[in-house]
């Protein structure tokens, strides 16, 4: 017996030690194939890029992964704790990995053999960063080996605080959120300092599956294993019982961050991000935890997206219904097709879709897409006329049947509470809506610095991303004028210069027709002053005078200007048939402000890297005295002015002074009502293609136009005066509410002198209409100090142009460069 027992004993040793050494061998052969892990003693994780406004709002966020680093020693006790009693109690105790644990999740596995349930694990905080950094997720015995061997070593080389450093800022906690700052951010759009108990323990319920504890779609499975955090933290003493059980009957509530961002800011960002790529590359830009200042000021932002919005919602009113998404029978499957009708892109928030289920002359009955029933009464309907070629519109609509048919899939919004009052409809009336398909953009810019303040670079990012403010080639029609008159005050001319309208004709070659130039009105007024020329936008006054400079000189103008740096030398170009990009118009209309200077508009002021190093500044001048460590009632330092003065300051004012005009009893005399100093020139292009104002205070330049991203015609009366002007002067309106007039500045040297201004002749006593013209000190009324323009002695109307031939079409020499 005792032989027997012998035996056995031996046998069962000396598979033992097989099976030991096979272990051993096993064990070995894997820390053989174990990924290097010294890489995270210099850990520098894929970091969130954020964009922020001039005063330091968030504007924007990118990244691969949605993290913010933070340090150990900076996250809060109460987080921390709340991990460790949550993933693993024993942190500051084990060698890497919990052997306990092992056992207990070992037994629980045989328990489980057979019910389809995935094992259960037991890893470590230790074990999380091994498996998160450098290993995979397969569900695998020899993962798990690997994982407790990288644990091991792991604590031999790092500390606990650098171990927990890595867990707390590498771990994916749903919500695009990577580590702990970023998921305290997304969820409940605080700092990690501000959490509360119940909030640092949902946070540390997450690790387990964020998707299984989502609370907007699982609360109470997410309020569950929150609670049972709370439960784990009285356990190890890391808070009361009485704070535990306070924590537990707390809602969970989550923010929505989308509201954090500055608000009509999408075209501003996506241009910045297009920047930092192509100058920091891709990895930089979503990785690198960039820290971008920006140039946007959020309040004239939102100013400019809201006044945009409005003004093309109010043109696309006024050219009439295009019409339903969709028509569908309305057999028993209606809701479900209606379903599969798509919502086009830039619909506005509120705006919902509905089928329309019956049509008599005074309403329509519809029925939305979640239930509701309501009505579309003929009384809100009257815009709704049928939109014609060139944008025409019918008449209006006399019953409801001229706009929609039983089976139209349409949009709609609930008829506002006032308007329902006040019109006495029913309470459950809908608005008809429809996106608009006109398109175009809006800039605004600190003439003094290139500063860009605000931009809409279209009517909805959702609906395009091109954005026409810095992307867009587009004709400028008349606010190209300026130009023109700039480069002839700067050579000599004066405002109180005469230049005859009268028809011109010009013979651009053999097989070509002439071209024949005219003003809107088809009228013609004889000589005029300079100054009219720009107010009432003559384009024969301005053909005439581009052919007395030069279109060398006015190519000249337009290049350094930065508006076209080859500017065709044709008499069409000074009417505005050059294309250029919004923003170039802002640019040029700035060095008339600021003095003649030039400044390159821009939109980043500092780039920081994640530890805080300025890599990028836009403002490079030397400044010693800027660095000082404490205010001690020193002189403020002093920074040259480095900007290239282009045109002659008095020229510039010049013609300030006549863009003055424009907004006082010219084109854009509807600026009157703003009573503020503005100044600007209107401009629409060809068949009324594009409406384009362009136009300043004395720190603020706001350019703006309007047209299809196919162009066509806008509509008869669509003019940059009609159009374009209401979003500037409403923009103007709001920037410029509740801030003292100022007028602009006027530079050494002009004087300021009373002429008749119809003549341009000295002002008597007994003319009604009199201002004060700012001339050069050389000027005086003398007998030659007046230059006329045009006469037939000096008029070259009817010859040959030496230039490249330009032909166009036959409606296009009526409307090239329209006055308004």
């Amino acid at each position: 017996m005792l032989k027997t027992l012998s035996s056995l004993l031996s046998t069962f040793f000396f598979f033992a030690v097989i099976a030991l050494i096979v272990v051993i061998t096993s064990v070995w052969q894997i820390s053989q194939e174990l990924p290097e892990y010294q890489q995270l003693a210099d850990y520098e994780p894929a970091v969130t890029t954020r964009l922020y406004a001039g005063d330091g709002q968030l504007m924007m966020e990118y990244a691969a992964e949605k993290r913010l680093f933070v340090p150990e020693d900076k996250i809060p006790t109460l987080v921390k704790n709340a991990f460790i009693a949550a993933e693993d109690k024993t942190f500051y105790s084990h060698f890497g990995v919990d052997p306990i644990g092992i056992l207990r999740a070992a037994f629980d596995n045989l328990k489980n053999i057979g019910r389809g349930r995935r094992p259960a694990g037991a890893s470590t905080i230790t074990q999380q960063v091994a498996k998160n950094f450098l290993l995979s997720s397969e569900v695998s015995y020899k993962r798990k080996i690997k994982e407790a061997l990288l644990a091991m070593r792991m604590e031999q080389a790092f500390s606990k605080q650098h171990i927990l450093e890595l867990y707390l800022n590498e771990i994916y906690l749903g919500n695009r959120s990577y580590g702990v700052a970023a998921a305290a951010l997304n969820y409940f759009g605080k700092s990690l300092d501000e959490l509360t108990i119940e909030e640092a323990a949902y946070l540390a319920a997450l690790p387990k599956g964020p998707n299984n504890y989502n609370p907007k779609t699982k609360y109470e499975a997410a309020i569950g294993r929150r609670n049972w955090v709370i439960d784990r933290m009285v356990e190890e003493d890391f808070i009361s019982s009485s704070d535990g059980e306070a924590a537990k009957e707390k809602t969970l509530e989550v923010v929505d961050r989308r509201g954090e961002f500055v608000w009509g800011a999408e075209y501003f960002s996506e241009e910045v991000r297009r920047q930092v790529k192509s100058e920091f590359g891709e990895d930089a830009l979503y990785e690198g935890g960039l820290l971008i200042r920006t140039t946007l000021d959020p309040k004239l932002q939102k100013i400019a997206s809201t006044v945009f919005a409005n003004e093309i919602r109010d043109y696309d009113l006024r050219h009439g219904w295009r019409g339903p998404l969709a028509n569908i029978p309305l057999d028993d499957s209606y809701v479900e097709a209606m379903q599969q009708v798509a919502l086009p892109a830039g619909y506005a928030n509120g705006w919902i879709k509905a089928i329309v289920k019956s049509v008599s002359t005074v309403k329509a009955n519809i029925e939305t897409i979640d239930g509701q029933k309501g009505i579309i009464p003929l009384a809100r309907l009257s815009w709704a006329r049928k939109n014609l070629k060139n944008q025409g519109v019918s008449n209006p609509p006399k019953s409801v049947a001229d706009v929609l048919k039983v089976g139209d899939v349409v949009m709609v919004e609930p008829v506002s509470p006032s308007v329902i009052a006040n019109k006495k409809l029913p309470t459950d009336s809908y608005e008809l809506r429809q996106v608009p398909d006109v398109e175009g953009a809006l800039i605004a810019m600190d003439p003094h610095t290139g500063k860009i303040l605000a931009m809409v670079g279209g009517y909805s990012f959702r609906k395009s991303q091109f954005n026409r403010a810095t992307q867009a080639m587009r004709q400028t029609g008349s606010a190209f004028k300026p130009i023109v008159y700039l480069a002839a005050l700067d050579n000599g001319y004066s405002p109180t210069d005469l230049i005859l309208d009268a028809p011109f004709v010009l013979d651009q070659g053999i097989g070509l027709p002439k071209w024949k130039p005219v003003n809107y009105s088809k009228k013609f007024y004889g000589l005029m002053t300079l100054r009219q020329g720009i107010e009432k936008s003559r384009n024969l006054m301005t053909v005439r005078l581009a052919q007395d400079v030069g279109m060398d000189k006015v190519a000249e103008y337009a290049k350094k200007m930065g508006v076209n740096p080859s500017l065709p030398h044709l008499l069409s170009m000074s009417l505005g048939a050059g294309e250029t990009k919004l923003i170039n118009m802002a640019s040029a209309y700035g060095i008339m402000v600021n003095g003649g200077k030039k400044v390159e508009p821009y939109f980043i002021e500092r780039i920081q890297d994640r530890n805080g190093k300025t890599i990028y500044r836009h403002d490079r001048r030397p400044c010693e005295n800027c660095q000082a460590e404490k205010w001690q009632n020193q002189p403020l330092p002093e920074l040259a002015d480095n900007r290239e003065q282009i045109v002659d300051p008095l020229s510039a004012y010049q013609m300030v002074s006549i863009l003055e005009g424009v907004a006082q009893h010219g084109t854009g005399a509807r600026l009157r009502r703003l009573q503020k100093h503005l100044a600007g020139k209107t401009g629409t292009t060809n068949k009324n293609q594009d409406s384009w104002f362009v136009g300043f205070s004395p720190d603020l330049v706001v350019a703006t136009y309007v047209g299809f991203d196919e162009p066509k015609s806008l509509g008869r009366y669509e003019t940059g005066a009609a159009l374009a002007l209401p979003i500037f002067h409403n923009f103007m309106a709001e920037a410029l509410k509740n801030q003292p007039d100022t007028p602009f500045r006027i530079p050494a040297g002009i004087k300021l002198v009373r002429v008749n201004h119809d003549t341009g002749k000295p002002a008597k006593p007994e003319d009604q209409s009199v201002i004060l013209e700012a001339l050069k000190p050389e000027f005086s009324f003398d007998n030659t100090s007046q230059r006329v323009i045009g006469t037939p002695a000096n008029d070259n109307s009817s010859t040959e142009d030496n230039s490249p031939s330009f032909a166009v079409d036959a409606d296009d020499e009526v409307q090239l460069g329209s006055e308004y």
